[in-house]
């Protein structure tokens, strides 16, 4: 008998050493190192594009520029105009919608409102040379493509200003094109930092600071650390870039997710590893956002069209951030944010050009991400929540596009003219859509998903954070029950009853096992 307890005994322990190293799996960090390598292990090309005759020649135009790229860089025209760099739409399913075309023709924001009508000045983000409309622009052009944008490493290059995508005249052309090569974080932030107008308007986690940050605003980013850049983790494949753009996107395609790199079950913790079934890598591991430069929370475009001594002005925060233009109205700002938090399957709704607002009594999401917590392939992602009041047709019940830019004053732009009415009217009629004649205003709201400016993980979001009565940072996603959160009396009461009645079954297990060693024992006495 004594040998059987021994026995029992030693399975115990051998049982609960097992139990221990299974929760308690420790990371390979020979991964982590591996991908370190990889990723800060910059491939320099042999190819000196300085020393090829045909960009020796003198250029006059960036388009010429462009004919000798492509004069040895065959079929890669055609690559970029497949991509949505290029392209201002594309054929998309969107639920309940089917097919259509979606892009920046016809999709509504709420910074700027829409580019068709002021391609001039929006068309400086596009990797197009010469847009003035995007109904005239010949997208099957390949002179049109602007390879230096993307490509140049001189650190030169710029667009120019409301010139529809061509380059500043002032260029030295000749220089830019002898200093070709892979795409530097200038090159991609010199669109997505500014986008909406200026520094981190837009994102919140994309910015100027971005450029050469610290591991406190970006750990893979970080110039002391691992020194990415954007195309490391954004892989490009015939000019295909990875990564989807939810403003603009709807389908769960071409997305590009933490796990690629770090694995499904990165954490030294069992418990952590199965969080990540339900919640983005990216939830806890960026805390705040905004960390350097604030980012737009609220755009007032009702206030907008004002001016003092009959010219337009502007006023300014401590920071330096605009609160007030008279081209565009009133503005709110925010600093080391939280993010918000959605659930998020990958998929996404759309208001288009005019589509008619069902209810007008509350705010009217311009891009509906999609996801619940009894959809499986979905998951909790941080959001920036941007919210504008923007233009409204009472009667029909659409968005309202007014023309924004034009060269020359007289023609009903609003950043010329300063007249909204006129303003609406010249812009419904060049995208033609009925305008009653009468404008109001309706809150809207976009989300924003925060991908970037990882903390280290020492910054990690706490458990507790979320799980507490007081202030969760997931508060607003009621469609679950989570522990710490939310207080449920039937949950709570069967807790406690499970509770008590394993402690009682443990104690009537404990007394039968003694009952019956001493039953055993007196049997064997007599």
């Amino acid at each position: 008998m004594k040998k059987i307890f021994i026995t029992l005994g030693l399975l115990i322990i051998i049982l609960g050493i097992v139990l221990v190293t299974l929760g308690n799996r420790t990371y390979d960090d020979s991964k982590l190192e591996k991908l370190k390598y990889k990723k800060s292990d910059k491939a320099k090309t042999s190819v000196d594009h300085s020393k090829f005759p045909i960009l020796q020649k003198k250029f006059n135009s960036p388009s010429e520029v462009t004919l000798a790229c492509l004069s040895c860089h065959n079929g890669r025209a055609q690559e970029v105009m497949r991509s949505n760099h290029w392209n201002w739409e594309e054929p998309v399913y969107i639920k309940g919608r089917g097919i259509v075309y979606l892009g920046k023709k016809n999709a509504i924001n709420n910074f700027c409102l829409g580019t068709e009508g002021s391609e001039l000045a929006c068309a400086k983000c596009h990797v197009g040379l010469g847009m003035e409309s995007s109904e005239t622009f010949d997208f099957r052009d390949s002179s049109k493509i602007d390879c230096m944008v993307c490509h140049d490493n001189s650190e030169t290059y710029a667009k120019g200003k409301e010139m529809g995508g061509a380059p500043d005249p002032n260029l030295d052309l000749n220089e830019i094109a002898q200093h070709i090569g892979k795409p530097k974080r200038t090159n991609c932030g010199v669109c997505h930092f500014f986008g909406g107008g200026g520094n981190n308007v837009k994102h919140g986690d994309l910015e100027k600071a971005m450029f050469e940050p610290n591991r406190n605003i970006d750990v893979h980013m970080a110039v002391e650390g691992m020194n990415m850049s954007c195309v490391d983790c954004h892989e490009t494949k015939n000019h295909n870039i990875g990564g989807r753009l939810y403003s603009l996107a709807s389908d769960n395609l071409n997305r590009i997710y933490c796990e690629n790199c770090h694995e499904n079950t990165p954490h030294n913790e069992d418990i952590l590893n199965k969080h990540t079934l339900t919640v983005a890598c990216q939830t806890c591991h960026i805390p705040v956002y905004a960390k350097v430069n604030a980012t737009k929370t609220y755009w007032d475009w009702s206030t907008a069209a004002k001016l003092k001594d009959g010219k337009p002005y502007e006023e300014f925060d401590e920071e330096g951030n605009h609160t007030y233009l008279s081209t565009k109205g009133s503005f709110k700002w925010g600093k080391n944010l939280k993010p918000d938090y959605v659930w998020f399957n990958g998929t996404a709704n759309h208001y288009l050009l005019g589509d008619k607002i069902q209810d007008t009594t509350k705010p009217l999401v311009l891009n509906q991400l999609y996801g619940s917590y009894s959809d499986r392939r979905s998951k909790i992602v941080p959001v920036k929540s941007m919210y504008s009041n923007q233009y409204f047709d009472p009667y029909y019940k659409n968005i309202l596009i007014p023309k924004l830019y034009s060269k020359e004053k007289g023609v009903g732009a609003l950043w010329q003219d300063f007249d909204v009415n006129k303003a609406i009217e010249v812009g419904m009629y060049e995208k033609g859509l009925p305008y009653s004649g009468k404008y109001s205003y309706i809150e809207t709201k976009m989300y924003w998903n925060v991908n970037h400016m990882v903390s280290p993980k020492e910054q990690s979001v706490k458990c507790i954070e979320c799980h507490t009565r007081n202030d969760s940072r997931l508060k607003d996603l009621k469609d679950f029950y989570m522990p710490g959160r939310d207080y449920n009396k039937f949950v709570e009461s069967a807790g406690i009853g499970v509770i008590f009645l394993s402690f009682v079954l443990v104690l009537i297990h404990g007394g039968t096992r003694i009952i019956s060693s001493r039953k055993s024992k007196n049997k064997e006495i007599k």
